[in-house]
């Protein structure tokens, strides 16, 4: 089966599978997303969701994390790990926002990845997500792990497997073949321990019942 053809039939049984697979971080508008996505490296989505609670209650607009305490935002989003580098990008990230783009976090790929701290894995989930526009397919771990896992791409760093994706995904399911894939990988295909005999794609993957531990 060519790659083409595995990516239809993985879309097809994990959206029967997956039919509420969407981004799981909370948000309302572009800003809140794009600052919940920086949040989100190396961190789960549940502890986000806790963080951001509080913290778009606090930080309304983008001149509010662009000119407020450094040092105050950082203890606002200790817990999500790597605070430090986080909070200088949402900063710099929202200062520019401010400065160049009046205030409003930009919906084309070229503008939003000028932003400070910003790369596609990020670009696209807030584009995807926020203004419907599926230029990219967003890699996180789970996509990397599921993608390389199902023969889709012998590719290591996250832009190339994109790419590689991008081949066989359909320009409109973009979005949505990354959000099943992350699903599936919560829920099935994990990291450490994949339950290959209970996974309804294990016909059509080459790593089933080959991994360490799986079953």
């Amino acid at each position: 089966m060519d790659r083409k053809r595995q990516a239809k039939v993985i879309l097809q049984r994990l959206s029967r599978r997956y039919p509420e697979a969407k981004v799981s971080l909370d948000y309302e508008k572009p800003l809140e997303l794009l600052i919940a996505t920086i949040l989100s490296a190396q961190c789960t989505d549940v502890r986000v969701n806790k963080v951001t609670k509080k913290l778009f209650k606090k930080y309304r607009k983008a001149e509010d994390y662009a000119y407020g305490s450094l040092r105050e935002l950082q203890n606002d989003i200790r817990s999500t790990g790597f605070y430090r580098n986080k909070a200088k990008h949402i900063r710099n990230a929202c200062r520019m926002i401010v400065e160049k783009f009046g205030g409003k976090v930009p919906s084309t790929m070229e503008e939003i990845l000028e932003l400070p701290g910003v790369a596609r894995k990020t670009a696209n989930v807030v584009l995807g997500n926020a203004y419907d526009v599926q230029e990219g397919i967003p890699v996180d771990t789970h996509v990397t792990r599921l993608s390389k896992r199902l023969g889709l791409t012998d590719q290591k760093e996250q832009n190339r497997i994109e790419h590689d994706l991008l081949k066989v995904v359909p320009p409109h399911e973009r979005l949505h073949f990354s959000n099943v894939l992350i699903f599936h990988g919560r829920a099935v295909c994990q990291a450490r321990k994949p339950h290959c005999s209970a996974c309804l794609l294990n016909d059509v993957c080459p790593s089933a019942y080959k991994l360490p531990g799986s079953g």
